[in-house]
């Protein structure tokens, strides 16, 4: 815990220290024209993860005080470690103004894992033993039983135009995933170990699943996959890092046709409600986000099963910092699920720091979800039907100038077949 506590402090100097104005105008008041919004060491924990270490770069263009907090320009470098052997590398580009009258984003990110999370299929109905990973448990098997090896390369490039204004836009887009899953190099993890010290060379969930057939034999090693999208965005929030009030809801369709070099066509559903209300102006939002997500033709490859696509970001999995905080990473994969999201954002101190605007926020939270449909390729193997993943905690948030915000988040699973707890430390607010 103390490793955490100097992390985070750390983080939050770094954060201080590294966001001085850059921008080529004299106007004092307000954030105008080129800025480094964040320049820091990429210093950040996710329970699942580890610790992430590395450098990171956010520069926005405001173009004029008319604009903000609205920003013209977004441009966001990563290039990090953690200590579970997650490499990445990431270069995220958004803009209304790139393309007249329409918003691009676009991403390439390469990451590599030598020990993804993997549970299994179904929520519930996969067998989970904590026991299996713990070298002081007589159950023991390995602490890599429930991980497996793994790279993913992700190119997108999204469009969204407007029909009314700013509220009502379609959008379109297209997404490449290249994805490499094998069994966890053991031996390079027992590379500088004392002999005492070294994992055990046997099969983990991933490699049993491949024996029997659950995961095909033509999809275990990976595959590449192209999606076309396309739906309706409804967004009236006041600002998109941190709304105070509106909606943001999205309605789209993902296809992965054969005509396109797709070995397992499939189509699939995508719709997320996101809405803020505000109780106390300037201080006090409760937010809500609503996602359910199942395929509608065909069925997706297993390793697409845990990527849920949205118009701005991918989340990856059901489980871990992004979608249930303090439950498992993966934990929650199948055909089809929904995910609830609900949060106080509690703006208790606000102020002005090296002459930039800044507030401190809490935000208690409880996160939900639930198969809706199952991986049909995996048999039931605890005899429990899946129900109500759920976990709940709280969360700090150090923001600068609004776009910029710093996330500290500690969840409890409510029920010990998720997992027991989790602590993440990075950027920005959940949605």
């Amino acid at each position: 815990m103390n490793r955490i506590l100097i992390l985070l402090l750390s983080l939050l100097i770094f954060a201080a220290q590294g966001n001085y104005n850059y921008s080529w105008s004299q106007e004092k008041e307000l954030p105008v024209n080129w800025q480094l919004g964040g320049v820091l060491p990429a210093i950040s924990y996710d329970a699942d993860k580890g610790f992430r270490y590395g450098g990171l770069m956010n520069i926005y263009n405001y173009g004029d005080p008319s604009v903000y907090p609205f920003y013209k320009h977004s441009i966001y470098l990563e290039w990090s470690h953690t200590t579970n052997g997650n490499d990445l590398k990431q270069v995220k580009y958004d803009s209304e103004y790139l393309i007249p009258g329409i918003r691009f984003t676009g991403l390439v990110r390469l990451e590599t894992e030598r020990a993804m999370d993997f549970y299994g299929f179904n929520g519930f109905e996969s067998y989970y033993n904590p026991d299996f990973a713990d070298d002081t448990h007589e159950d023991y098997i390995s602490r890599m039983y429930y991980r497996m090896g793994w790279r993913s390369l992700r190119v997108k490039a999204d469009f969204q135009g407007r029909i009314i204004d700013r509220k009502l836009r379609w959008f379109a887009g297209f997404s490449h995933y290249n994805l490499l899953a094998k069994p966890v190099d053991i031996e390079r993890f027992n590379e500088k170990k004392e002999e005492g010290e070294k994992l055990p060379d046997v099969p983990g969930l991933y490699d049993n699943y491949v024996d029997m057939g659950i995961i095909p034999a033509d999809q275990a090693d990976g595959g590449f996959v192209n999606l076309v999208k396309a739906g309706l965005v409804a967004d009236t929030r006041d600002n998109e890092p941190n709304p105070n009030r509106g909606i943001w809801t999205e309605l789209f369709f993902v296809a992965a046709p054969g005509f396109v070099g797709n070995d397992d066509p499939y189509t699939a559903m995508v719709l997320t409600h996101r809405q803020y209300f505000t109780i106390v102006k300037k201080y006090l939002t409760f937010a809500y986000r609503l996602n359910y997500q199942t395929t509608l033709t065909g069925e997706a490859p297993w390793y697409m099963l845990a990527f849920k696509p949205d118009t701005y970001a991918s989340w990856d999995g059901l489980g871990g910092s992004k979608t249930l905080r303090g439950i498992l990473r993966n934990r929650v994969v199948g055909e089809g699920a929904v995910l609830g999201n609900f949060e106080f954002r509690w703006k208790f101190l606000h102020f002005n720091f090296i002459g930039r605007e800044w507030y401190l926020a809490l935000n208690p939270f409880v996160d939900a979800a639930m198969i809706t449909k199952q991986y049909e390729l995996q048999p039931n193997m605890t005899g429990d039907k899946d129900g109500l993943h759920m976990s709940y905690g709280m969360g700090l948030r150090i923001a600068l100038n609004q776009n910029f915000i710093v996330a500290l988040d500690y969840g409890f699973a409510a029920d010990e077949r998720d997992g027991n707890s989790g602590m993440y430390i990075g950027l920005d607010y959940l949605f």
